[in-house]
């Protein structure tokens, strides 16, 4: 289900919890929400439909992904950018990576690494 995007700064800074298995409908509202918003938006996190749990998706070469309790474990290659968010107003600057390693579980709960680069 497309859910509406959420704007309230102070409840977009809380700490988002762990997600389980019983978090599945979250994952399939936030990839429907994603992919209503394909057209300037390439990734989401769960908090960004109001659910305050540890879920992100993303279009990763044309292709969407779903990532559970993702952690950055590695990261080489700093740079500043600007980009924009769906709920918060305008562009802001931003420090990327040309590389990160990613810890995550995918949708079978399994634990996966995977290296980004750009």
């Amino acid at each position: 289900m497309i859910k509406p995007i959420m704007k309230d700064p102070i409840f977009l800074a809380q700490k988002s919890a762990e997600a389980g298995p019983e978090d599945a409908p979250i994952a399939a509202d936030l990839l429907d929400t994603l992919r209503a918003h394909a057209d300037g938006c390439v990734g989401m996190a769960a908090n960004m439909i109001g659910s305050a749990k540890r879920i992100i998706a993303f279009d990763n070469n044309g292709q969407y992904m779903m990532m559970y309790n993702p952690v950055i474990v590695k990261c080489s290659g700093p740079y500043e950018a600007e980009e924009g968010c769906l709920s918060l107003t305008g562009t802001r600057k931003a420090k990327r990576y040309r590389s990160i390693k990613v810890q995550y579980q995918n949708e079978q709960f399994q634990t996966r690494l995977k290296t980004f680069t750009g």
